[in-house]
């Protein structure tokens, strides 16, 4: 019987990361597509397979969801760039998702600002 070593549990969360550090790059310096503003990747998830990759970000300018609509066309150029820099047997295919979290905290951060107002007036 051959043992066989079992994959690092880090493994996916390393890969994770690299992706997010690699895609950053490449959306900056080789996407020149006009409805992709200034993104940035909040995170990425990837399968245990690693046959597929959740690419969560916010965007500072423009449209959320042209942009969305721009990365996840450019999705296969992007995964050509990782193939270039990633050292693994498979890099997955990408799939793009506007993260609002940023807009919910915000819209949060005002609703709390109100309450905190309001009970100051009523004291």
């Amino acid at each position: 019987m051959v043992k066989r070593k079992a994959a690092a549990p880090n493994r996916s969360l390393k890969v994770a990361d690299q992706i997010q550090r690699d895609l950053t790059e490449l959306i900056a310096r080789e996407l020149k597509d006009p409805r992709v503003g200034m993104v940035t990747i909040q995170g990425v998830e990837v399968t245990p397979d690693y046959a597929h990759a959740k690419v969560f970000f916010s965007v500072l300018t423009g449209n959320p969801d042209e942009c969305t609509e721009g990365l996840n066309q450019a999705a296969g150029f992007l995964r050509s760039g990782l193939f270039k820099r990633l050292h693994i047997h498979t890099v997955p295919t990408l799939h793009f998702h506007y993260d609002r979290t940023t807009e919910k905290a915000s819209d949060m951060n005002a609703l709390i600002a109100r309450a905190v107002a309001s009970r100051a007036k009523e004291d």
